[in-house]
């Protein structure tokens, strides 16, 4: 009788046992972002995301500041099935609109549709925190600016988060 009762509450002990391990479903891990999405992220936020000059950024041509030729310079970025951008105060250097897509595998260039001199350059990016340095180069010929090879030049652009 002894056995009987020892077996019995040793199987009540181990089916509590087993429930009392059950607990709550584990929580799944985040989904990990694809390199390319890092980057979209870096350059648009959200969604959409505006740079400029005003508040701290500045613009160097062959290592000559020259940010007052961009006073309010400002370059929006959006994401989405088609990559937009738009700028202003751009000094003819940037299309005032287009398209943006990566250069490469690497996600850390852009190109910019367009028709002026930084249209179709590879525009290499680094983005820390609420800064965004842009560095490109537009090779003479085809840097002419009415005629004129004004814009010719290794350019960065240090520009802040709006």
């Amino acid at each position: 009788m002894k056995s009987l009762f020892f077996r019995l509450f040793l199987l009540i002990f181990v089916v509590i046992a087993i429930q009392g391990c059950g607990g709550d479903d584990p929580v799944p891990d985040p989904p990990v972002k694809t390199a390319e999405e890092i980057a979209i992220e870096a350059l648009t936020g959200a969604g959409s995301q505006t740079w400029g000059i005003d508040g701290g950024g500045s613009v160097e041509r062959d290592g000559v500041a020259v940010t007052q030729l961009y006073s309010g310079f400002e370059l929006v970025l959006k994401s989405g099935s088609a990559k937009t951008y738009t700028s202003k105060n751009n000094n003819d250097l940037f299309d005032a609109s287009g398209n943006w897509s990566f250069a490469g595998s690497n996600f850390d260039k852009f190109i910019l549709s367009g028709t002026k001199p930084a249209a179709g350059r590879e525009i290499s990016f680094t983005q820390n925190n609420t800064n965004l340095k842009l560095t490109f180069t537009i090779p003479a010929p085809g840097a002419r600016v009415n005629g004129v090879m004004a814009v010719a030049g290794n350019y960065t652009f240090n520009l802040v988060k709006k």
